[in-house]
């Protein structure tokens, strides 16, 4: 149906004796986990541990994982196997890439900084545990810089710390909500309209900040200290080479005097051991929701992007979906959609599935397949939606066709559940009985599908969603055209893409706020796309689910902001042993 779904093993047989900062472990294997407990705190991160070719025991935290639960910063890199980092150290200095055998992840190796900072590390089977020697805020202090706030933790010692809550502003005028925890303890002087819970060991500052203000650390030695600006200027551009053939980047789009902060995944669908494919709730189901994150972690996705749309209620989606050839749902309104198969050939267009039905008395059209948008007529229900199907509009007629022959026919109200067959599928007449004749028991039934335009019959891999943003350099933005909602081009909110560049790279972009503002219209992410060199882009699905995910982690929002969506789309990277 989708990728295949596969689980995290966690190795067994570990010995583990801890000694100040030292760490003596008796490996059967390499072993990896997805949760870190922090001083007593547990967080969603992935952890290996290995021994080298000294039979020395290395432990490797996922890149993700130590930007959001350390604070450590990740610095430009065109070499996936070396990520320069800074921690409480004047420059950047690179740790060693090691990634999990299936690819979802890549570790650092943090074991000269567990030696240098006298952290303990024990892991207890999926949990890392780390405990970091007890730290304190000797000073802190509130400043005014040109571009903002500014605030200054002087410390002991260095020690991990965190932004663990920053809501988002979508109009980019109300305020956001933000928490910083620091693991140290210190008598902090009271500063207005910030909040500041102390306990032994930690200190959590709790404030808001202006709705286009984004929080930037430094870390400084000789003393250690902390900063923390908030600015609403354009951030830094980045470009870190997480994995070969899958590149993040970080850039400001400008449209004249406007800035459009954007974050890229550029993939090279010819790197060997690299494919794309859509990602839904589950092998057996189309109807549910669950966050970009939960579904790249559910299939082992290293990335992911929030894909098609979908009704909201009813948890099913809206627009076409076809993974390895299967079409799984139907496309609707003959809305923009995005093909492409594992040599890197992409196919855009505004899609519609011509569906038939075959009996030895009629031909009857199909107007929607496996989808969560209902219309009278006669739709139709595979097994790929679930186990079954449940009544919609309190006034329908489901035909049950098994090995191409029709079992069964029944009225069912509203929310009625008749079962799927796994060798056949559900027929369901809404508004429509004047063909129900042509369906009585025993009667032989034959499915007939064809895409349009023909370009993609031959490409597996389809996600529908819309607008059609650019086609062959040119962009050809029509939202009446794909029946959205008068006004929906005007509207500035998030957004997400996906398209492809002249050099055959495939693209996926999203965005948030301009800087001093709200997010593009429709109108401005045509141009924003085409001028990151995208010669074919469709949009995706936006507004709240707009969601970049690379390596364990949102890399374009911050976690507490995410919303669950219905389908996605992942790369997977099976790494050369």
């Amino acid at each position: 149906m989708f990728a295949r779904l596969a689980s995290l093993s966690v190795g067994s047989g570990i010995a583990v004796a801890i000694a100040s900062s030292s760490i003596n472990i008796a490996l059967a294997q390499e072993i990896e986990g997805d949760r870190l407990n922090l001083n007593g705190r547990d967080y969603p991160v992935a952890w290996q541990q290995w021994r080298d070719n000294q039979n020395r025991v290395r432990t490797g935290i996922s890149d993700g994982g130590l930007a959001n639960r350390f604070g450590v910063l990740l610095g430009d890199t065109t070499d996936p196997f070396q990520q320069p980092v800074a921690w409480f150290q004047p420059q950047f200095s690179p740790l060693a890439v090691r990634f999990s055998p299936n690819g979802m992840y890549r570790y650092l190796d943090i074991t000269p900084w567990i030696e240098q900072y006298q952290w303990q590390v024990q892991p207890q089977g999926n949990t890392l545990q780390i405990s970091t020697p007890p730290a304190r805020i000797l000073s802190w202090r509130q400043g005014r810089q040109p571009w903002g706030d500014r605030w200054v933790f002087e410390l002991d010692r260095p020690t991990p710390w965190q932004i663990n809550r920053l809501t988002f502003s979508r109009t980019g005028l109300t305020p956001r909500d933000l928490s910083l925890t620091i693991e140290a303890s210190g008598q902090l002087a009271t500063i207005p309209n910030v909040k500041i819970t102390a306990t032994p060991n930690r200190t959590v500052l709790e404030t808001q900040i202006p709705g286009t203000a984004r929080p930037v650390a430094s870390m400084l030695l000789s003393p250690p200290r902390l900063v923390i600006d908030f600015r609403s200027d354009a951030p830094p551009p980045r470009t870190i080479q997480w994995a070969p053939g899958l590149r993040w980047q970080r850039q400001t789009v400008t449209l004249g005097s406007r800035q459009f902060p954007v974050d890229l995944l550029i993939i090279n669908p010819r790197q060997p051991g690299l494919r794309l494919r859509p990602l839904g709730i589950a092998p057996t189901t189309l109807v549910g929701l669950a966050t970009v994150p939960e579904l790249a972690q559910r299939w082992q996705a290293a990335a992911a992007i929030n894909a098609g749309f979908f009704n909201r209620d009813r948890q099913a989606p809206l627009g076409a979906i076809r993974s390895e050839g299967n079409w799984l749902s139907g496309p609707i309104l003959n809305r923009g959609a995005i093909g492409w198969d594992d040599r890197g050939q992409i196919v855009v267009g505004r899609l519609s599935l011509q569906q038939r039905v075959r009996t030895p008395t009629a031909t009857v059209p199909i107007v929607t397949f496996n989808s969560g948008y209902v219309q009278g007529g006669l739709a139709l229900y595979t097994p790929s939606w679930g186990a079954s199907y449940q009544g919609k509009t309190g006034s329908e007629v489901v035909i049950t066709v098994r090995n191409q022959q029709v079992v069964g026919q029944q009225p069912i109200n509203n929310n009625q559940a008749v079962p799927i067959p796994a060798d056949g599928f559900l027929l369901v007449a809404r508004n429509f009985n004047s063909i129900l004749a042509n369906f009585p028991l025993g009667a032989s039934v034959e499915l007939e599908t064809m895409a349009m335009p023909a370009a993609f019959n031959s490409i597996p891999n389809i996600v529908g969603a819309g607008p059609l943003l650019v086609d062959q350099g040119r962009v050809v933005l029509n939202v009446a055209l794909e029946q959205f909602g008068a006004g929906l081009d005007a509207q500035a909110a998030p957004r997400s893409a996906m398209g492809n560049r002249s050099d055959g790279s495939i693209v996926w972009v999203t965005t948030h706020n301009r800087v001093g503002g709200m997010g593009p219209t429709l109108a401005e992410w045509a141009q924003i796309v085409r001028q990151l060199g995208l010669i074919n882009a469709v949009n995706l699905d936006g507004g709240s689910s707009t969601a970049l995910y690379i390596g364990g982690v949102l890399v374009d929002r911050h976690s507490v902001t995410t919303t669950r969506v219905n389908n996605a789309i992942g790369v997977f990277w099976q790494p050369t042993p």
